[in-house]
This record gives C-alpha cells, structure tokens and sequence, in this order.
C-alpha cells in the first residue's frame, strides 16, 4: 500500500479548526497527517495501531543489528549449542521444582 504523502499535509490553522475531524481522518484511513507551521512540515499525527507497529518495526530492527553486531565480533553459537543451554536452564528448573516440593512435604 503506497502512500500519497502530499495529500495529507494539512496548516496548523486546519488541525485546530478540524481536530476531532483529522483524528478521525488517521484512525480511519491509517494515513498520517503531517502538520505544517509556516510552511514547514512540524508534525506527524498518526493512529496508535500505526504507530505500535512502527515501534515495534524499529525493535525489531535494533535487534537485528545487535545481531549483526554480535556475528561480526564472533559471538555467534550453532543450533546445538543453543539448545544444549537452553536444555541446561530446563531441566535446572526442573531441579528447583524438586527440591522447593520436597520442603514442602
């Protein structure tokens, strides 16, 4: 879905005469608004969906690149690797169980 920015940029002087109208315009059309003062683009009004999915993008991303950070330094483990320590955490948990019921008793 591609996005015609330039139809969505509306003065200051419109967003507070049509507020309640431009909020409805973003929740209902999940286009962002962009607000001008003085002819310079100042703001972005967006739906909260679309913005949750924007933050959400950007963790994502930040989290490749520490990724991508890590591989680069060599820190970097194989499948097995992986699920052996993780297998490791388990059965300690387990092990915790254990012992926590048995006090009980």
């Amino acid at each position: 879905m591609s996005i015609r920015l330039q139809d969505n940029i509306k003065p200051i002087s419109y967003f507070k005469s049509n507020a309640a109208a431009a909020l409805n315009y973003v929740n209902e059309s999940k286009n962002p608004m962009i607000i001008t003062q003085n002819g310079e683009a100042r703001a972005v009004v967006m739906d909260i969906d679309s913005y949750q999915s924007m933050e959400d993008a950007f963790a994502l991303i930040n989290i490749i690149r520490l990724a991508e950070d890590d591989i680069a330094k060599g820190l970097e483990y194989s499948l097995e690797e992986v699920s052996a320590e993780i297998q490791k955490e388990i059965d300690e948990i387990k092990r915790e169980k254990d012992r926590n019921a048995r006090k009980k008793i």
